[in-house]
């Protein structure tokens, strides 16, 4: 005997898995972006930090000298050999004569630390010398303590070129001194400080302070957005070279969006920061950065079959965020569909079991997996017994699960 308050039930299931939640976002149309200011450089990119999105760019994957911005991958090195415990902040290098200025030619009238051989220098010390002093000398001291050499620490900044899936870089030195076969473009500079302050935020850090003394001998830190009135800057690195001209890489904050800029071949000091400036007040004029679905908080439920539970939770496992235009939120539309219309148990966490869909004007902008939030095993026999004769009922009055 079929139960009426069963079929009742069934029906709202029904109804219940084609519907498609909305939410009022908007993530940016291209042909809505507002005209970006022109920048005198020889290439530049402005990226939000938090997916990526490119704002502005012009010859961004251009191969270009980097100079000291080299020194960003040599940090990211470093923070990374730090988070897996080979070396710590507190180690003491014992400084080599291939690190000493008057005994290398090569370092004499560039950046530096000022360390001698025979130095005893802590590595958090040597890692302010690179971040704040560009120093070329704790560069290659660091090199040498932690590659042995500077060969060898050069091949693992190139082995994580490779890692952070960059197509256009490739590094010749620890320092940026012009060197052949040494490049790198605006669009790789600017995923390279992504990863820095992602994955090695201790060493990114760093970047913010404005000055250091070492050995008595006071030095400013050469990024002078950290000095700006109208945005909070907080790194990263400036470079220059007569091969390279002048580099800035410089990232900021406000609210909830952080924005990176990357100014390449500038045709002097005061051009690299004043429009790395606007570069960056018109990026936080024009767009903001939102989380529209949050990691691990429940889309909605679904009905389960042949489970210890009749419903799961299902939502995305990674936080997503969209660059927006600003004011413009309400034209988002978030979808979620399932690959099937019905979901059998069992089901791992995690599981992916459909699709969330961003559009605005009904246009796919972006996606992600949508996934079972809670583990749900099998039931017990009897009651995937019920579920089977439920089921089968449905098929017998052609209602859909």
């Amino acid at each position: 005997m079929i139960n009426i308050k069963n079929i009742f039930l069934i029906i709202a299931f029904v109804i219940e898995s084609f519907y498609l939640l909305t939410c009022p976002f908007n993530v940016y149309a291209k042909e809505e972006l507002p005209v970006a200011p022109k920048m005198n450089a020889k290439a530049w990119v402005l990226i939000d930090y938090s997916n990526g999105t490119v704002l502005s760019e012009f010859n961004s994957d251009k191969k270009l000298n980097p100079a000291s911005l080299t020194k960003m991958m040599t940090s990211y090195v470093i923070g990374q050999k730090i988070k897996e415990g080979k070396i710590k902040y507190e180690d003491i290098v014992t400084i080599n004569k291939d690190a000493w200025a008057p005994g290398n030619p090569l370092l004499q009238g560039s950046s530096l630390m000022f360390i001698k051989p025979g130095d005893q220098v802590s590595v958090y010390d040597l890692n302010k010398g690179v971040a704040i002093q560009s120093g070329n000398d704790a560069c290659i001291a660091l090199a040498d303590y932690i590659g042995g050499s500077q060969n060898a620490f050069v091949d693992l900044m190139n082995y994580y070129v490779k890692v952070l899936g960059l197509k256009n870089t490739h590094f010749m030195t620890v320092h940026g001194l012009d060197s052949d076969g040494q490049y790198s473009t605006a669009h790789d500079m600017a995923i390279i400080g992504q990863a820095l302050i992602r994955d090695v935020p201790k060493e990114y850090e760093l970047n913010k302070e404005k000055e250091f003394t070492f050995n008595h001998i006071k030095q400013i830190n050469r990024n002078k957005l950290l000095w700006s009135n109208v945005l909070k800057v907080d790194g990263i690195k400036t470079g220059h070279t007569l091969g390279a001209g002048n580099n800035l890489v410089a990232s900021a904050v406000d609210n909830n969006t952080r924005l990176i800029s990357v100014i390449l071949g500038a045709p002097n000091d005061p051009v690299r920061f004043t429009d790395s400036e606007r570069l960056l007040i018109w990026g936080f004029n024009f767009f903001e950065t939102v989380n529209p679905i949050k990691a691990n908080v429940p889309l909605t439920s679904r009905r389960v079959w042949f489970g210890k539970s009749s419903k799961v939770n299902i939502g995305i496992n990674n936080d997503v965020s969209l660059t927006i235009i600003k004011d413009q939120k309400q034209d988002v539309k978030i979808n979620f569909s399932l690959n099937s219309e019905r979901l059998d148990a069992p089901l791992k966490k995690g599981q992916i079991i459909g699709k969330v869909v961003f559009k605005i004007q009904d246009k796919e902008v972006d996606d992600c997996p949508l996934v079972v939030l809670n583990e749900v095993k099998k039931g017990n026999f009897f009651s995937r017994f019920i579920d089977f004769i439920i089921i089968k009922i449905n098929t017998w009055f052609g209602l859909s699960l």
